[in-house]
């Protein structure tokens, strides 16, 4: 499936594959409650590409591991295609974080089939998910390789290979390409648009590049500082597919100066 202009448009009346509602977060410090997100509303429609940027600290990580069922909050509703999510379930979201936190004594391939395996899915079956989950992600003939034989944009391949393993609806990213040389993180951005034109997943992307965030996003959604709250909307209306061109032009210097003045101003 590929992407083209005006297809983000169409999507934003898709129905919501996220909705946030009211989410509030307050976790106990050593002179007491520290609040550190606060009335948090979002809505993403199905199939939308959304980054989400703020300052350290401004609780972005917290949200996301929230989206995943990883944390809970402490107010408000959170909705994963339709339904509320408290526990993690990766048959509808799926999580790439900025570590590839592979199992160094398994193979590529077994690392992305070993959420297969702890569901006792047959061996042949969870091999052949594997394998085509490897090949959408470019990396058809490498499942016999163990991480230390990867290079560090692979090994991040691999990971969201596992994510989409169990083909989730939702997929939440955690600044994926942080650790990745400025060549290799921009392969990879424009890799992720592939897989994403390819799947028709929901992504939810976390980054502090304000580049990546512009060449990725159909909407780019600024937090504020502690408590983290979202200071701004931003539809990113450049055409599909993305080119590495378009970041030499002025509206996408323009995008990125708009989101740089909510972020350097942001209470």
């Amino acid at each position: 499936m590929q992407h083209v202009a005006g297809l983000s448009g169409a999507r934003a009346g898709a129905k919501a594959a996220v909705e946030v509602r009211g989410l509030s977060h307050v976790y106990a410090g050593r002179d007491g409650a520290v609040p550190a997100l606060e009335s948090i509303d979002i809505t993403v429609p199905a199939g939308r590409f959304v980054v989400i940027v703020g300052p350290s600290g401004c609780g972005k990580t917290s949200l996301l591991m929230m989206l995943a069922g990883l944390r809970a909050q402490s107010s408000g509703t959170i909705l994963i295609d339709g339904r509320p999510i408290a526990r993690p379930d990766p048959e509808r979201v799926g999580v790439v974080f900025q570590e590839a936190s592979l199992y160094p004594w398994l193979t590529a391939v077994e690392n992305v089939e070993f959420p297969l395996a702890l569901k006792h899915a047959p061996r042949g079956e969870r091999r052949d998910r594997a394998e085509a989950m490897l090949k959408l992600v470019g990396l058809e003939g490498f499942g016999s390789r163990h991480p230390h034989e990867l290079s560090g944009g692979m090994k991040q391949r691999v990971s969201i290979a596992r994510g989409l393993v169990q083909d989730p609806p939702v997929l939440l990213m955690d600044e994926p390409f942080a650790a990745l040389d400025e060549q290799t993180r921009m392969t990879m951005g424009h890799e992720l648009l592939r897989i994403w034109g390819e799947t028709s997943k929901t992504v939810v992307f976390i980054t502090h590049s304000l580049t990546e965030a512009v060449y990725l996003a159909d909407e780019v959604l600024v937090m504020s500082a502690r408590p983290g709250r979202i200071l701004d909307r931003i539809t990113v209306d450049l055409p599909r597919p993305r080119t590495y061109q378009m970041m030499a032009t002025e509206a996408f210097g323009a995008l990125r100066e708009r989101i740089w003045g909510q972020i350097r101003t942001a209470p």
